[in-house]
């Protein structure tokens, strides 16, 4: 993550501020374990940008450096030009974050006074009139040494990888639309106005690759090894195992030649009744070393869990809101059948079979990754295409340690969110699924941010 550094000036203000600024934002960037890019001091008064012509000489040295920066922190020493920023930033590209100095009791005299307090709306004002998107954090003003800096930094960070990660990326639609689930239907066009290019694979290719494949391809030994080094596969029968890893290598193959970023997987019946497997480990691994992957073609929720891991830098995972825990009603039991990251886990799951499938097609679902979800602070969050536009949902609440009965199968976790009741009618009444994605950690500001103020999708407010 690498920030371009800039700083505001303006005349009749104490300008030799700018210089200790510039070594105290270049500090708590690196302290925060982050890079940056900064104009040489020389090169404009003060080292910071005032006038129109500064303004356009900033903007000539940020395209010349197009690609090297992820966003960019806009710093007001002092009471900011207006006219000289909006120059410099109109066309960055990228998130940008309005810091602005507090004024110290004691330092208020006509060389230490900042303004910048009453300066900082001057710089908004004047790109909302432009209608050039930008970050404010709280506070209003902050030193950059300041801990609550660090935590803006953090957050500023989170947003600009949601924001640029989500701009332009591919998704494959492993499998067509489940018939009897027609709750994970979506519109490919309203996806690809926002960036988001889908690619169509049939299972029937798959299938074809799969029986082209031996067990001792070594593509598809050394799957075979990494799958035995992530989980418990001692109760899947060998040729189930080794039908499970070539499915994977189809699914890598697919990833590696048409660039997908995340996959949603029609998981069945197919797999179940032919190849006798439940592919559902084979997400769980996808989603641990961070390709996003979600089941039962729910191309929305693979959206959502796209975001969430860009945002907490830990895997996503999509899940049902599954049952009641009792009569706690601001508690539900949160369940997938085994694709939860393990990273998201417990412990490491052990796979088995598909309890469903078992049921009424013996020895046809070999795949569930099975455990429990450890107790965190989660984000939870999903969207749906409709009228064109993507429109999603985010809420907090945290996973707990309540237990789970051991005939419960699959992954599961109980989940505590406030309000749970008066939230699941808003969700039902908007249309929302009974899928829900779930991150670690508190990410709804950081969200509503970047999908608000940067990529334009529609929210609705639950909370």
């Amino acid at each position: 993550m690498t920030f371009a550094l800039c700083f505001a000036n303006r005349s009749l203000m104490p300008g030799e501020l700018i210089y200790a600024a510039r070594e105290d934002m270049v500090k708590a960037v690196t302290d925060a374990g982050y890079d940056y890019i900064i104009m040489d001091k020389e090169l404009t008064n003060y080292g910071g940008v005032e006038t129109r012509d500064e303004g356009i000489l900033y903007a000539k040295w940020l395209a010349e450096h197009r690609g090297q920066y992820d966003g960019v922190i806009f710093s007001m020493p002092i009471f900011a030009d207006e006219n000289g920023a909006i120059l410099a930033l109109q066309d960055a590209g990228v998130p940008i974050l309005m810091q602005a100095y507090p004024d110290e009791i004691g330092k208020m005299g006509p060389t230490l006074r900042r303004d910048a307090y009453c300066g900082k709306f001057s710089v908004t004002d004047v790109f909302c009139q432009y209608g050039v998107p930008f970050t404010c954090l709280k506070p209003h003003v902050v030193h950059p040494s300041s801990p609550k800096f660090q935590e803006n930094l953090r957050d500023f960070a989170a947003i600009c990888r949601v924001v640029n990660g989500m701009k332009r990326f591919n998704l494959g639609c492993i499998g067509a639309r489940t018939t009897a689930f027609k709750t994970v239907r979506f519109d490919e066009i309203a996806l690809q106005k926002y960036g988001i290019t889908v690619e169509s694979f049939d299972l029937s290719e798959l299938f074809k690759k799969v029986e082209a494949m031996t067990n001792d391809d070594p593509v598809v030994v050394a799957k075979a090894e990494r799958l035995k080094e992530y989980t418990n596969f001692s109760k899947v029968p060998t040729e189930r195992f080794y039908t499970l890893a070539k499915v994977a290598c189809v699914i890598d193959e697919y990833i590696d030649v048409y660039h997908l970023d995340a996959i949603a997987l029609r998981c069945w019946n197919e797999m179940e009744t032919y190849l006798r497997i439940c592919p559902c480990v084979i997400l769980s691994e996808l989603n641990d070393r961070g390709i996003v992957a979600s089941c039962e073609i729910d191309m929305c929720s693979a959206v959502t869990m796209r975001a969430m891991t860009l945002a907490s830098e830990v895997p996503a995972t999509v899940l049902d809101w599954n049952n009641n825990y009792g009569d706690d009603e601001d508690k539900v039991i949160l369940f997938h059948c085994g694709p939860v990251a393990q990273k998201l886990m417990t412990c490491k799951g052990s796979v088995g079979f598909h309890t469903m499938f078992e049921r009424v097609d013996p020895g046809s679902g070999w795949g569930c990754n099975e455990g429990r979800i450890r107790p965190m602070p989660i984000t939870v969050s999903n969207l749906q295409t409709k009228d064109g536009k993507l429109v999603l949902y985010v809420t907090e609440g945290r996973i707990t340690e309540d237990p789970i009965e051991n005939g419960f199968f699959g992954c599961a976790g109980v989940g505590e969110i406030p309000d749970l009741q008066n939230k699941l009618i808003r969700l039902a009444k908007q249309g929302f699924k009974h899928h829900t994605a779930i991150c670690e950690g508190h990410y709804k500001d950081v969200l509503k941010e970047a999908f608000t103020t940067y990529l334009h999708y529609d929210w609705v407010e639950i909370d």
